[in-house]
């Protein structure tokens, strides 16, 4: 791991749902807008992250809690919030599916996509274990976040992080956001609150994310799997499997032509 490795940390006990971190990438990377027709179902216009949403403020409706104003026992949802992104993982499904080397690492641990090389083929879109990666259906190429990968050369946060009021994200060196989530952890512990959880798969072929993340209860009711994988680890069993089976061709192969000469 690099010295110059960054990371986002989203602290979701935090996040207020403002969004200001959405229109703030929007805003700097000059993004379109995703509509303004209201679902009826919620306040979340944008949905999910996609090529024209690089951070999404994700809406979750938790298990119902005990309330404390009206009718004694009353049984209100508790809704969290919480500011989705890429997780610019450390072993990155879509780098490694990408054919023409339009994604490539950069010198702070981001997985970028380069639009100008990009032929909009989609390996990348189907090789990310957490479906962040989607294809532009109007100009062919795939888009995600860049980590604002221009803004940190240039010493300044990425804009998600500037705008967030309430400091639900933070972004600094990986190795100090992964000892600062541990403290956070540690203190909401403290508080009697025992769900928190910190979602960094390191245990897995992905082998961890820059992209931490602190939630309370189960990471799936945020569209973060227990145990995401790259694509490309079957790989082996896959070349395995397909050995074998040319083995056992050929084996057939002969015994046929040896019975036929008998």
């Amino acid at each position: 791991m690099s010295a110059n490795t960054t990371a986002f940390l989203t602290d979701s006990t935090l996040c207020i749902g403002c969004k200001a971190c959405e229109v703030a990438c929007k805003e700097w990377n000059q993004l379109p807008d995703d509509g303004f027709e209201w679902s009826g179902n919620s306040y979340d216009n944008t949905g999910a992250l996609g090529h024209s949403t690089w951070r999404h403020v994700k809406f979750v409706e938790n298990s119902p809690e005990t309330g404390t104003g009206g009718n004694s026992g009353e049984q209100l949802p508790a809704w969290g919030f919480s500011s989705d992104v890429c997780k610019h993982c450390e072993v990155a499904g879509c780098l490694e599916a990408c054919p023409t080397g339009a994604i490539v690492r950069m010198e702070f641990g981001a997985v970028y996509i380069q639009p100008d090389v990009c032929n909009g083929c989609s390996y990348c879109v189907v090789s990310c274990p957490f479906g962040v990666v989607q294809r532009n259906e109007d100009d062919g190429r795939a888009f995600k976040c860049t980590f604002c990968s221009d803004r940190q050369r240039a010493g300044l946060k990425p804009a998600c992080a500037q705008a967030c009021p309430t400091e639900s994200i933070k972004f600094g060196p990986l190795d100090e956001l992964t000892k600062e989530a541990e403290v956070r952890l540690q203190e909401l512990e403290a508080r009697g609150i025992h769900d928190a959880v910190v979602y960094n798969p390191t245990d897995t072929s992905v082998g961890g994310i820059h992209a931490l993340f602190l939630l309370r209860g189960d990471p799936r009711n945020y569209n973060l799997p227990p145990q995401p994988e790259v694509p490309t680890t079957y790989l082996g069993k896959g070349w395995k499997s397909a050995a074998i089976a040319a083995g056992s061709m050929l084996a057939l192969t002969l015994l046929s032509f040896i019975g036929g000469k008998q």
